[in-house]
């Protein structure tokens, strides 16, 4: 078991860079280690694309990525022998650390103090986290990763910047709205950037470059649109043959499996954290708030044995998507949705004796 050194490191203003600020960074120059955080999903996924194009652009051939689900635990010793591999080969490397909770605990933290200093011309280090709260900001993990390279922090758009956000993301796809238009897909999509910038492409596609409000409501009504928390509303009100649908919808646009598992598994905690007496848990999400009181009051006389089932469910999926167990993530996603919306197991579960 290899043992961290806890480094102190002195609190200082940290330099964060906009999502939108990134692509001229990158221009700049790419640097050895970056810190992704931020609750938008969108900006967030962009954003780390953007490094991964800009990194295989200058020769990082290989990618190998981590995920870190718990505080105090993670396979730490799995990831440095990863990185200290690299003097043995010519190829460079992304090493990406995904901790959606953005707790790596006592352990990740000395970690990912010495993986920065490890980080250089042949290895980069992606770290992907959730929302930051002010204690997590200020931590050394966090700093040290700022100063050896760049944090980018893809805050939530509020209401009223959402409308600015929308013409600069319609500009940059050559379209022009006036002010209907611009109102009109502001109420249609309140505040969702991912179905809106889904909404600015399908009038892309159309060809459409100045639209107005006809246009905006025709493009709405020809499809429907899918995202995570449209699959979390779903769940939560029972609607197994919605959320079905919804899952069938993200998997054709090419959601990552993993975005979808971790949608879900937040949902779940909410829900849990729901039934359970007490304050309210830092870093439990949900967009489908209203409608966990009502869910909780449907689930819980299934008890611990169907939340159990779930738990067991989603481990399964998590080690499809890792390719640690034979199988096929969506199509354990859609048992999964099934028995959480349904209330009720639907298929044995998956043998666990596959490799």
């Amino acid at each position: 078991m290899r043992t961290f050194r806890v480094a102190v490191a002195p609190i200082i203003a940290a330099l964060k860079t906009a999502p939108e600020k990134l692509e001229t960074a990158l221009q700049r120059g790419l640097a050895s280690v970056y810190l992704l955080s931020g609750a938008e999903p969108l900006q967030a996924g962009e954003a780390a694309d953007a490094i991964r194009a800009a990194a295989r652009a200058r020769g990082f051939t290989e990618r190998e990525v981590f995920f870190i689900e718990r505080a105090n635990s993670g396979p730490w010793d799995e990831i440095f022998a990863s990185a200290q591999a690299l003097s043995l080969f010519a190829a460079r490397r992304i090493l990406e650390i995904r901790i959606p909770g953005g707790k790596p605990g006592t352990q990740g933290a000395a970690a990912l103090q010495e993986l920065a200093g490890l980080a250089g011309a042949d290895l980069l280090l992606l770290v992907i986290v959730g929302e930051l709260d002010w204690t997590a900001q200020k931590s050394a993990w966090v700093q040290a990763l700022d100063r050896a390279g760049v944090w980018i922090d893809a805050q939530a758009v509020n209401l009223a910047q959402f409308p600015a956000w929308l013409r600069m993301r319609a500009a940059a796809l050559g379209l022009t709205l006036d002010a209907d238009a611009l109102q009109a897909l502001t109420q249609h999509t309140e505040g969702n950037l991912l179905a809106a910038a889904q909404e600015l492409v399908k009038l892309q596609l159309a060809g459409h470059a100045n639209v107005g409000v006809a246009e905006v409501l025709s493009s709405a009504a020809q499809s429907s649109r899918y995202d995570v928390t449209q699959l979390g509303e779903a769940v939560l009100r029972g609607d197994a043959p919605r959320a079905l649908r919804v899952l069938a919808g993200l998997k054709a646009e090419g959601v990552e499996a993993t975005l979808v598992l971790w949608s879900v598994w937040q949902e779940l905690r909410a829900l849990w954290q729901t039934l359970l007496p007490g304050p309210p848990v830092a870093g439990v999400w949900s967009r489908n708030k209203s409608l966990l009181p009502a869910a909780a009051a449907r689930l819980k006389p299934l008890g611990r044995a169907f939340f159990a089932r779930l738990d067991e469910r989603m481990a399964v999926v998590d080690r499809v998507v890792k390719g640690r167990q034979w199988g096929s993530a969506w199509d354990e996603l859609g048992v999964l949705v099934a028995e959480f919306a349904g209330g009720r197991g639907v298929l044995p579960m998956a043998g666990a004796g596959r490799p």
